[in-house]
């Protein structure tokens, strides 16, 4: 399967998981470790941290969440892709680059997300 495809699925798990309000499921498509940059929010830092932050946008709903691969690579354990990523609303929609490992297991895991929204800067 193209990488791009692969990393499709996980994006796919983790919206199935986050339009069912299941934010221990979003914070499992992450690594132990992970880190979360977003406009949103501070930095979530680890599993537990993220799960947290998926708790709270989550609690709002999400059924209209999507993400969409726009362009993946890997080499080895190691790979990225940046995704479109949208809840309906013009201004909760943007880019993710995400930096994914492959797991002891063969998962590819979110090992750092970093967020950018498409809404007009505050300054």
């Amino acid at each position: 399967m193209p990488i791009r495809d692969e990393f499709q699925r996980l994006l796919d798990r983790m919206v199935a998981a986050y339009r069912a309000g299941d934010a221990a499921g979003c914070a499992d498509c992450f690594t132990e470790d992970a880190t979360i940059f977003s406009p949103y929010a501070p930095a979530a830092s680890g599993r537990a941290a993220i799960d947290a932050l998926h708790r709270d946008w989550t609690g709002d709903g999400g059924d209209t969440k999507t993400l969409r691969v726009i362009d993946a690579d890997a080499s080895g354990d190691l790979g990225w892709c940046l995704a479109a990523y949208s809840e309906g609303d013009k201004n909760a929609d943007g880019t993710s680059l995400n930096i994914l490992a492959r797991s002891s297991d063969g998962r590819w895991l979110i090992r750092y997300c970093s967020l950018n929204s498409d809404a007009p800067p505050l300054v």
